[in-house]
């Protein structure tokens, strides 16, 4: 398709990923070949030291996911435990792990420093060296609404939620519907992919009665 052309439509469904903008994370080199911001395939560190940055769904899920691919995993997290927002049915696997050791964690800790062999993390004043292949600062991401405050949506500044029918998922702009974890707004975590699917059902049934 030429994205450079112009498209008509009576009506228009907006679907913004919330992994749009990475929320910042302050740490050494955030451009070091062994850091990324972006979970890959787990089996590509089977046998590897990897670090977790992180303490809601995207870094629990890959702590889990690497953990069951041979991987060595430590997770660091600057919160007392994990978000609230972890899925239910994922929270008590996470749980698990580090009761039993099986995951080693750091919790109310800062990186302050990424190495390419290690991390230096800071817990209560003290500094720790954590050996590691590899980083993944999954520390959250926020959805990207320039588009649709540009055509006239009304979004709230503090909360990122675009004004719509909670029913049918229409927005102030006639025709433009929204659906996704851009429901939510900045907080993704609401949304997942086994709820947010259910948004195109309605979206479906008002289009269908017009």
């Amino acid at each position: 398709m030429d994205w450079g052309m112009n498209l008509h439509s009576r009506d228009c469904v907006e679907l913004i990923r919330a992994a749009c903008s990475r929320n910042n994370c302050k740490h050494g080199d955030k451009t070091s070949p062994n850091v990324s911001h972006y979970f890959r395939e787990p089996g590509n560190h089977f046998g590897q030291k990897v670090v977790v940055v992180g303490g809601k769904n995207s870094a629990v899920e890959a702590a889990l996911d690497l953990y069951r691919h041979g991987v060595e995993v430590a997770l660091l997290y600057r919160k007392e435990w994990f978000g609230k927002s972890v899925k239910y049915w994922i929270l008590p696997d996470i749980e698990n792990r580090v009761k039993n050791g099986e995951i080693k964690t750091r919790f109310n800790c800062r990186v302050a420093e990424v190495r390419p062999d290690r991390v230096i993390v800071e817990t209560d004043g003290k500094s720790e060296e954590i050996e590691c292949d590899f980083v993944y600062a999954l520390t959250g991401y926020h959805p990207d609404v320039n588009f649709l405050r540009d055509v006239g949506v009304e979004v709230d500044e503090k909360t990122g939620i675009p004004r719509h029918n909670e029913d049918i998922y229409e927005t102030n702009v006639k025709g433009l519907y929204v659906a996704g974890s851009i429901v939510a707004g900045y907080d993704c975590n609401k949304i997942f992919i086994e709820n947010g699917r259910e948004h195109g059902k309605f979206i479906a049934k008002s289009l269908a009665a017009q």
